[in-house]
């Protein structure tokens, strides 16, 4: 039975902070799919549990297969394919889970006028059955190609007549280049009004992008500095880890252009750095994002060229140089001479008042060293004329991180004077942790879409002239690419930070990516796994970032180590006594661990064989960590005997302090 004392229950006592969504039936087409297993079903099982779904309320999945409404109900709450497998509350309520389940139907439909006629039928049955006042919410979960067709039928069938609100909500992607999303948006607006079609974004439903607008508009110490007057660039970043994951014949017609930048990323950029609206209503945002969209430059072959890269991942290999996992053309489903990007970096310019002059750059990509999106607003440096005579030679920039996953929350870096008699600079941060923060289930991204739809609330869907307006920044990019496919592809290996080309795009500038270190990178050390969440931050904010020359030493044989490194981006060499490459560590390795756990003599040298970007970790902080965190040392130690046949007590470890470390 739920209990009413849990927050989670589907039954909680306590009133809503939201009013109820609207009532209506939901009419799911591909409701077998995956999309909705996996989100839709597990999303609306959290607004029943939130106390948010109207009680008026039951869907109606639709497709061709022949089952019961028993049978739907069991797939949907399945233990491997289901609800159980895939629902984000911390714990499952059985109870909650039928009660939703009982407002679930299925109905085998062919996509044509008398299939829908019959159709109709059976959803006025059910706003009979649940008084839902004649709202009906259409829910596309299928492929783009059929989305014209449903419209029509739809409308033959007479849907759009009778009492309450008619809406659609459409799936990206919407559109593969601008001619067809202009057709598209024809298509289904021959049938449907503006304001009854809703694109979804999902990642305009994660509540860190959502809290974009609150922390620019409700928070007045931020908006006089956000221009081109304080600000020296933005940089988008969207990293994902894994591969194409049995995807391989969906992505080699979409690539990361389509399947990521040209909305999900368009998205947040319009998000940043639009105009405030005149107030929070749906076509006062969208208004402003319009705007900014339009404002950004389109470019002309020349500029593709000289402001855009991209990449395609190729194979790993293991640290004895043995294969380890396929690259792009290798995985199924794809063209074995396949010219698809799986990776792509852009310098775009926004030719208007508030941002002239300040480059914003977009970095996406698939099989790279570590997962996570960030925002990372970078603000010009103050002279340094000031500090003459203090030993201080250059500032380091002030940087606004907005962490949109996995890692959620807001970060604010600046320079602090360290201890002592003189002017010491050290950059430290300020942290705001959503989770920490706010106790709350985590949520898919469609439940707030899935909300305001219901509501009539348009604010999170993109419209018609946005979709397009993205469309236009993207399509010479596209143009470009097939008029010169790629001659060097792939030109990334699995695990790596991208193609070189992208890193020169910022150096031509004389910037770098500022690359972010998450607790999951983190946790590939030995050392690290299974830490603590707040040591894990702890040992974030103390890396420090560092760089090596192509050939420097960086650790040399015979020197007592007292620092830890992780490689960003670049490869090193480690050397023998003669002087022989025994190993090779590459982007998201890491190194000089030992050195954390015993002050000990270094028996290799480490080389730098390219470029090298790091993240450095020292003794002293690494003890000042351990000493507010004592209870770690029983691992620390567990690692050292482990993995290093080293002998140490606790004692021992934790007498490394700050001072014994200076």
């Amino acid at each position: 039975m739920s209990d009413p004392r849990n927050p989670e229950s589907l039954r909680a006592c306590a009133e809503p902070l939201n009013p109820l969504s609207e009532p209506c039936v939901m009419v799911i087409f591909g409701a077998s799919g995956d999309l909705t297993k996996r989100l839709l079903v597990p999303s609306l099982y959290n607004l029943a549990c939130d106390n948010l779904l109207s009680p008026n309320f039951a869907v109606l999945g639709t497709g061709r297969s022949k089952i019961s409404n028993e049978e739907f109900r069991s797939s949907m709450a399945s233990e491997e394919t289901g609800l159980r497998a895939f629902h984000t509350r911390n714990e499952f309520d059985e109870e909650a889970c039928g009660e939703l389940l009982e407002r679930f139907y299925f109905e085998s439909a062919n996509i044509d006028v008398e299939g829908f006629t019959q159709l109709k039928q059976t959803v006025e049955a059910l706003d009979k059955k649940y008084q839902a006042g004649g709202n009906v919410l259409f829910y596309f979960a299928m492929a783009p190609r059929f989305f014209g067709g449903l419209c029509e039928n739809l409308y033959k069938a007479g849907f759009q007549e009778g009492d309450g609100w008619k809406r659609i909500i459409v799936e990206k992607p919407f559109g593969t280049n601008l001619q067809s999303a202009l057709d598209l948006n024809d298509e289904i607006l021959r049938y449907w009004r503006e304001d009854q079609i809703y694109r979804v974004d999902h990642y305009l439903g994660k509540e860190t992008v959502q809290n974009l607008l609150a922390f620019r508009f409700a928070n007045g110490m931020f908006e006089p500095l956000w221009n081109k007057h304080h600000i020296d660039n933005i940089q988008f970043n969207v990293c994902e880890a894994v591969d194409v994951q049995g995807r391989g014949g969906y992505y080699d017609q979409s690539g990361v252009l389509r399947d990521m930048m040209q909305n999900h990323m368009f998205q947040m950029l319009s998000y940043i750095c639009m105009e405030p609206p005149g107030s929070f209503d749906a076509d006062s945002i969208r208004n402003e994002k319009a705007k900014l969209l339009e404002s950004v430059r389109i470019y002309t072959d020349d500029e593709v060229r000289e402001n855009v890269v991209r990449g395609q991942y190729g194979p790993s290999y293991d640290d004895q140089g043995a294969f380890s996992k396929p690259g792009y053309r290798d995985e199924d489903d794809v063209d074995p001479e396949s010219k698809t990007e799986t990776f792509a970096a852009a310098k775009l310019q926004i030719d208007n008042w508030r941002w002239e002059g300040v480059p914003i750059y977009l970095r996406s990509g698939k099989a790279l060293w570590k997962r996570g999106t960030e925002i990372v607003i970078e603000f010009k440096k103050p002279p340094v004329k000031m500090f003459q005579g203090t030993g201080i030679e250059h500032l380091t920039s002030n940087r606004l991180v907005f962490h949109i996953q996995p890692f959620q929350g807001i970060e604010l870096l600046f320079q602090a004077k360290t201890p002592g008699p003189t002017m010491q600079l050290q950059s430290v941060d300020m942290s705001f942790n959503y989770g920490d923060a706010f106790k709350a289930s985590r949520y898919t991204g469609y439940e707030v879409m899935l909300y305001a739809c219901s509501r009539g609330d348009a604010t999170l869907f993109s419209r018609g002239d946005l979709v397009e307006a993205a469309w236009r920044i993207a399509q010479p990019l596209l143009d470009h690419w097939e008029a010169t496919p790629a001659a060097e592809f792939p030109n990334y290996s699995r695990n790596s930070w991208g193609p070189k080309s992208a890193y020169e795009l910022l150096e031509r500038d004389g910037r770098r990516w500022f690359e972010v270190v998450t607790p999951d990178v983190l946790e590939e050390s030995p050392m690290f796994k299974g830490a603590d969440p707040l040591l894990l931050n702890a040992v974030i904010l103390a890396l420090r970032p560092a760089t090596a020359a192509p050939g420097e030493i960086i650790l040399q044989r015979g020197d007592v180590t007292t620092e830890m490194y992780f490689i960003c981006r670049g490869e090193v060499e480690v050397l023998d006594v003669a002087g022989n490459v025994v190993n090779q560590l590459k982007d998201g390795n890491f190194f000089g661990e030992v050195g954390l756990l015993l002050s000990t003599a270094r028996t290799a040298d480490v080389r730098a064989k390219t470029l090298c970007d790091l993240f450095v970790l020292s003794k002293r902080d690494f003890s000042r960590i351990l000493l507010d965190h004592p209870q770690f040392a029983e691992s620390m130690l567990g690692v050292a005997k482990e993995r290093y046949d080293l002998a140490l007590s606790v004692a021992e470890l934790l007498a490394s302090g700050p001072e014994a470390s200076a």
